[in-house]
């Protein structure tokens, strides 16, 4: 599965929506992803009549990338994920610590010294590097870096608007109760599915039979629901 849990193991994305009823289902191999799986569990369900009505998609943490939040945007459809604390390593700068500049094309970091665009790697990431020989005597270098060559490296993906505009649509009236609703919803699916329907385990190998098993799994929690609802109603 990963470097954290040693076990051979699947991994089941699905989408369900805002009464709880699981809508469609992706199956990878348990090393893979989220944010990878994604593509396809959203080409599964662009297939699906319900695509069309779909106006927010509403997604974990672990689908926070620009890639999933290109897919969504180029679809013509909102996009809300939380806010992911950047991964900065304790007593150093933060990347919002260092201001982008449209003139200039770069960034420019707490000491004023402007960090230029270099290079964009096979990854899709931007790189802007700042002048080493100028860094050397920069009294924040110890906040800054710990490079030998003194040099400050800030990426930036080629996506990023993406990300942007995804986080405008967190602050939006009423984004904060759509995705506290997740735990309603998403979580409670997957949650009945490992206590009551034995989803802990798969009794099957193969993406082909495991996303068999899968779907027919959540088709009868989804009978089960109406079910309910239709006795309630009686």
């Amino acid at each position: 599965k990963g470097e954290h849990e040693k076990i051979f193991a699947y991994s089941a994305s699905a989408f369900c929506d805002k009464n709880g009823f699981i809508l469609d289902t992706y199956v990878t191999s348990g090393n893979i992803h989220d944010s990878i799986s994604f593509k396809g569990l959203y080409d599964n369900y662009k297939k699906s009549f319900l695509h069309d009505k779909t106006k927010l998609v509403c997604l974990d943490n672990g689908y926070t990338s620009p890639a999933v939040a290109k897919t969504v945007i180029d679809d013509e459809k909102k996009i809300l994920t939380p806010y992911k604390r950047p991964m900065t390593k304790d007593g150093f700068f933060k990347k919002s610590d260092y201001v982008y500049d449209e003139h200039l094309k770069g960034y420019i970091c707490p000491n004023n010294q402007v960090l230029k665009y270099s290079t964009t790697n096979k990854d899709g990431y931007r790189e802007f590097k700042s002048d080493g020989k100028e860094c050397a005597s920069c009294p924040f270098l110890s906040k800054c870096t710990k490079s030998k060559n003194h040099v400050k490296v800030i990426t930036e993906h080629v996506w990023n608007n993406y990300l942007e505009e995804a986080a405008e649509t967190r602050y939006t009236i009423g984004s904060k109760e759509i995705y506290a609703q997740r735990k309603e919803t998403i979580e409670r699916c997957f949650g009945d599915g490992k206590e009551n329907f034995g989803l802990r385990f798969t009794r099957y190998k193969g993406l082909k039979r495991v996303t068999q098993g899968l779907l027919l799994l959540f088709a009868c929690m989804n009978f089960k629901k109406l079910a309910r609802w239709k006795a309630m109603i009686r």
